[in-house]
């Protein structure tokens, strides 16, 4: 390895002869790209506070919400989610209906980084 690319590989935040993996003091502290349905879900809860889940399945076709916002919380995204005990959704009354905002910070969670490190 030449002098240039160690020093390119110190410049990156990332330690030689380590492809990808970001140096710790460095650590990059942007919020990760969301696509496909993660990024979907991400954009209708950040567009729509308190969006039902029964909405992003009826209205937007995403049939497995509740995985899609695990994996956001998985990337470190701040998801509050709201149980309303009883709703009515298109004149019928369900129960137990998950809602989903974002919390403050949207990203990272509290101690994301925290539990990364250990």
């Amino acid at each position: 390895m030449n002098q240039l690319s160690l020093l390119q590989n110190d410049e990156a935040g990332v330690e030689p002869g380590i492809v990808g993996k970001a140096n710790s003091a460095n650590q990059d502290r942007t919020a990760p790209v969301t696509t496909g349905q993660v990024g979907q879900v991400h954009g209708l809860i950040k567009n729509h506070p308190n969006i039902w889940s029964l909405t992003m399945t009826a209205d937007y076709a995403i049939p497995e919400t509740a995985a899609r916002v695990h994996d956001l919380r998985a990337k470190g995204f701040n998801i509050i989610t709201t149980i309303h005990p009883v709703v009515v959704f298109r004149g019928v009354e369900r129960r137990n209906v998950a809602s989903y905002s974002l919390g403050v910070p949207e990203w990272p969670a509290p101690g994301f980084f925290d539990e990364v490190a250990k």
